[in-house]
């Protein structure tokens, strides 16, 4: 399942004295089964953006096209969209209100006109891919901890079994530990079922760690497109529109300054130490 975004604009309070242009003639393709990396700060059009994909938001001027469809079509069924498309909000445990766990995952596959017997069947697939157990099928989703939550919450969407899946800041709120966890489980998720994976994050260590490609959003606007490493070769750019690379992409800039021949491309720990022992390595020699 590909989308693709042609010339996209969207404008808040159209001509109003509150305009505000929050997306500028976007042109982007998402292939099937990549996992991507959505980076931009506070207000640069990033959380908007996803919102089109499944037809949350309509955009004012251009086209998106799901599997070589347009959904603006008069004949398209953006019910069909979001059962594809899935969307997980930031803090999406707000968002949690039936009486235990499985009810409340169960909700999607039943909106979409599965049975009782097929939502619950699916319902526990999905909590079982996110790492919950049998046991807490009948807890109250209030007395989860936070991580829980957003577990339970992401197999709601799981449950639709969408070919894409969009993550507003997943790990918004969760203490090392629960971030991992969750990423981690994402990761599996999307290498096991080959499903497309947008991640949309503050953490410069977790696009390195985890995604494909990397888009930078800045005013609205696509500023940088590639893999981590093309993409944080531009740290000093992605610093002056109030971003960073990760931290080992700065450690490895100073060791080469002080004149050690490492890969400045690496962006992770593993990917540092490898290539800090290749250089001394090459210097035994």
């Amino acid at each position: 399942m590909s989308i693709k975004i042609k010339d996209v604009n969207y404008t808040y309070a159209e001509n109003t004295a509150y305009e505000i242009h929050a997306l500028k003639d976007i042109n982007l393709e998402i292939p099937d089964g990549q996992f991507v990396g959505l980076i931009g700060h506070t207000g640069s059009g990033k959380s908007t953006l996803v919102q089109h994909l499944n037809g949350l938001m309509k955009a004012t001027s251009g086209r998106i096209y799901f599997n070589g469809r347009d959904i603006y079509g008069e004949n398209f069924s953006m019910k069909e969209l979001r059962s594809k498309v899935g969307l997980v909000f930031q803090y999406p445990e707000h968002q949690l209100f039936e009486i235990d766990v499985l009810s409340d995952v169960c909700f999607g596959p039943k909106n979409l006109g599965f049975s009782r017997e097929e939502a619950e069947e699916k319902a526990k697939a999905a909590l079982r891919m996110v790492g919950m157990g049998e046991e807490h099928d009948k807890s109250s989703p209030f007395e989860l901890s936070g991580g829980q939550k957003r577990r339970v919450a992401i197999a709601g969407v799981l449950a639709m079994e969408p070919e894409m899946l969009i993550l507003d800041e997943p790990t918004a709120g969760l203490d090392p530990k629960g971030r991992d966890e969750i990423l981690d489980q994402i990761e599996r998720l999307q290498k096991e079922r080959g499903i497309t994976v947008v991640l949309v994050s503050h953490s410069m260590e977790d696009v390195a760690r985890y995604v494909d490609r990397i888009i930078v959003m800045n005013q609205g606007q696509v500023r940088f497109d590639g893999v981590p490493a093309e993409v944080f070769r531009h740290y000093k750019e992605l610093e002056a529109i109030g971003l960073a690379a990760p931290q080992m992409t700065y450690v490895m800039q100073e060791l080469k300054e002080k004149g050690a021949d490492v890969d400045t491309d690496a962006t992770t720990i593993e990917e540092a130490a490898d290539a800090i022992l290749h250089w001394l390595k090459k210097g035994q020699r």
